[in-house]
């Protein structure tokens, strides 16, 4: 049987939000006997235009038909379509007809304006998160995850996190088998964990303003290290209380969920590329404690450091 998704889509979307998906089901649905019909939809039809100022074609949300999924579009109009109630009631009246209500980035925003992620676990592109908090505060909303499946909802981060939403709901309809054909494909990493941290990047460039960049790059060679507070604020020369608030603010994590993140990014790379064992590599990357690495690895990855090393052998 047919599954038909959905995109719905808002003037200024993200393209590569929709792109993602709709080349990720194309080739499943290539695989697997046309498993898949897709519809683009949004408020009134027609032509909608991307952040990018390329447009794509839609059919009116109201006259798009049943939908085994639904999935938001994130961009930058993402503000404007929350605030809309037509979408808002279009995305309720779908939640009791569809299997699956899923986003993409910001279009957790729609999804949570019209309170459909209240009392659930969720993730957006992290620049957003503490916003969706904000505005949300009945949506549990983790500024970590690649994706997070709570029920019949799924929310994703940004942009490239489209395509690991997509496989995701791939493997569980049609398998990893399929879904590893469509990673392949697409010459991407088969299926991220969702739990895998989105924030390497932002601790590759050292916060906002790269204030800390000097002090990250210090952190990951002394991560065998007691790293307090107060180790931290006298290398960059400020009081404990100072360097805790500014650097929260510029880097968007407290110090102490920084360093767990770079312990966490050098422990991983351990675990996936060498044979070294795991209790030497929780005494090298400052866990100390094997049972305290796996702890860390299942909130981050979703799975422990052993799991890991055998899904990289095997990849």
């Amino acid at each position: 049987m047919i599954k038909h998704i959905g995109i719905l889509l808002y003037p200024d979307f993200q393209l590569l939000d929709a792109a993602g998906p709709i080349t990720a089901f194309e080739i499943a649905g290539g695989m697997a006997n046309d498993a898949y019909g897709l519809s683009l939809l949004s408020r009134d039809g027609g032509s909608v235009r991307s952040s990018a100022g390329i447009a794509l074609d839609t059919t009116a949300m109201w006259k798009g038909g049943p939908l085994d999924t639904l999935i938001v579009i994130g961009g930058n109009g993402s503000r404007n379509a929350m605030q809309c109630p037509d979408l808002r009631a279009f995305l309720r009246a779908r939640a009791e007809s569809t299997r699956r209500l899923c986003s993409v980035c910001s279009g957790a925003f729609p999804l949570a304006a019209a309170g459909l992620l209240d009392g659930k676990r969720a993730t957006t592109h992290w620049q957003r998160a503490e916003e969706l908090s904000r505005l949300f505060p009945d949506v549990s909303v983790d500024p970590d995850a690649i994706y997070i499946q709570d029920g019949a909802v799924w929310t994703s981060a940004g942009i490239s996190a489209s395509i690991d939403l997509a496989l995701a709901l791939i493997s569980e309809d049609l398998g990893d088998t399929v879904s590893r054909y469509v990673a392949q494909q697409m010459v991407v990493f088969h299926r991220r964990p969702g739990g895998q941290s989105q924030f390497s990047a932002l601790l590759e460039m050292g916060g906002s303003d790269g204030r800390f960049a000097v002090l990250l790059g210090w952190i990951r060679a002394h991560l065998s290290d007691r790293l307090t507070i107060e180790t931290l604020a006298a290398q960059v020369a400020m009081s404990p209380r100072n360097f805790t608030r500014t650097f929260r603010l510029s880097v968007g994590m407290s110090p102490a969920r920084a360093v767990e993140r770079l312990r966490l990014e050098a422990a991983r790379e351990r675990v996936e590329h060498s044979t070294i064992p795991i209790e030497a590599i929780a005494n090298d990357t400052g866990f100390n404690d094997p049972e305290r690495m796996r702890r860390a690895f299942l909130r981050a990855f979703g799975q422990p450091p052993q799991a890991m090393r055998r899904n990289a052998t095997t990849t």
